[in-house]
């Protein structure tokens, strides 16, 4: 596993651990206690945050935001109780095909 991956995968593995601990001493475990509409709604926040500190090319504030992201997204799949795991597995599913073509073939099925 690569450092970058490994990385994401400790970030996991800290958020389940701290989905058991007092909300009032782990931002985690508030997050998670308020449930996934909270976790859904901080998580956009944040993608928005990225959007704009992207469109100002400003590549320390895009880094920062970024994290930002990757960590309420996997907080979001802990409260959705999803994998990092799953979604590793569908983009290893997804390598190789094309983007169009994956596109394509998700819509005939929704």
């Amino acid at each position: 596993m690569s450092h970058d991956l490994q990385t994401l995968a400790d970030l996991a593995d800290a958020i389940a651990k701290r989905r058991g601990e007092s909300p009032d001493q782990s931002y985690t475990a508030k997050l998670l206690s308020q449930g996934v509409e909270k976790c859904a709604k901080k998580f956009g926040e944040e993608a928005v945050e990225l959007a704009l500190a992207s469109m100002k090319h400003d590549k320390a504030h895009v880094t920062a935001e970024a994290a930002d992201v990757l960590y309420h997204l996997v907080v979001l799949l802990a409260a959705s109780d999803v994998p990092l795991s799953g979604v590793m597995e569908e983009l290893e599913r997804r390598k190789g095909v094309s983007g169009l073509a994956e596109k394509a073939a998700r819509g005939k099925t929704t």
